[in-house]
């Protein structure tokens, strides 16, 4: 049985190496046939890489890798031995990629384009990265170090640090590529939340009804999600049934018409969850 944990746990290490060597791949190419030929430049470490490549004429993969390193050792006295390996592969593997397409022509000239699509690939590999355990940018262990002893989130430092390097851009190379750059920023860190939160991401339903039984039962039978019932009494409209259920973004529509059709003067309120720990939410 021990043999049989470790074999597994063996070949999910591998598995976990083999997505952040894809996340590794999306990234590059979207930064070498895409961004840094049109100066379309990214937020964080890298966009600091590109600006001193571009200047110095020097390998993009070379400052990438050379400015993280200093990160890797912050996140392995203060963030986990784990972290850093992943981290440590995937710069690493990042950088040796940059160098390897550097000499890959661009895909298109078109800036709109290259600015949309540049931020789909860029977001999609940094967001597998990060699923996986690793990181492709020093940025964000930085702004995790400073957030413990600020007001400020991780989101807020990483924003600002990346605003003052499109700032810098925008006296380098031009304010149409700093506000290029911007955008696919934005796209990017969509992408980026999608990939790692996943399309089912969870969200809490509470519904408060006359019509408890009804709704609970046609939830599990059509959703196949199981359901909190609690009592409740309104200040104006007396006793209540009050259910709480945990479903995913793509359920919320039927969820919707569940709720519809049993009981319409119910009243439901729909709410992210950031993570779900426990029983899978399924059953």
């Amino acid at each position: 049985m021990k043999q049989f944990i470790k074999s597994d746990n063996l070949f999910l290490s591998i598995f976990h190496f083999i997505m952040i060597t894809l996340g590794c791949v999306l990234a590059a190419v979207s930064l070498e046939t895409f961004l840094v030929p049109n100066l379309i430049i990214d937020g964080g470490i890298t966009g600091i890489s590109i600006m001193v490549s571009q200047l110095t004429k020097l390998p993009l993969g070379l400052f990438v890798f050379l400015l993280n390193l200093p990160f890797i050792f912050l996140g392995l006295k203060h963030i986990g031995k784990i972290f850093v390996i992943k981290t440590s592969y995937a710069m690493i593997c990042f950088s040796l990629l940059l160098s390897l397409l550097h000499h890959v022509p661009e895909v298109t000239n078109d800036m709109l384009l290259c600015t949309i699509f540049g931020g789909i690939l860029l977001g999609a590999g940094a967001g597998i990265v990060i699923r996986y355990g690793g990181c492709l940018d020093g940025t964000e262990t930085i702004a995790i170090l400073i957030s413990k002893h600020t007001s400020l989130s991780v989101g807020q430092i990483v924003l600002i640090c990346n605003l003052l390097i499109f700032s810098t851009s925008g006296f380098l190379f031009g304010w149409d590529r700093a506000l290029y750059s911007l955008l696919t920023y934005f796209i990017a860190f969509k992408i980026i939340d999608m990939v790692v939160e996943g399309f089912e991401q969870a969200k809490s339903a509470m519904i408060i009804t006359n019509h408890g039984k009804e709704i609970s039962e046609d939830i599990f039978n059509k959703l196949g999600r199981t359901v909190t019932i609690m009592e409740g009494k309104g200040l104006i409209s007396g006793e209540k049934v009050i259910l709480y259920s945990v479903i995913t973004r793509l359920e919320v529509y039927a969820l919707k018409k569940i709720v519809q059709e049993d009981d319409r003067s119910a009243f439901v309120t729909i709410s992210d969850i950031s993570e779900v720990i426990g029983t899978p939410i399924k059953n």
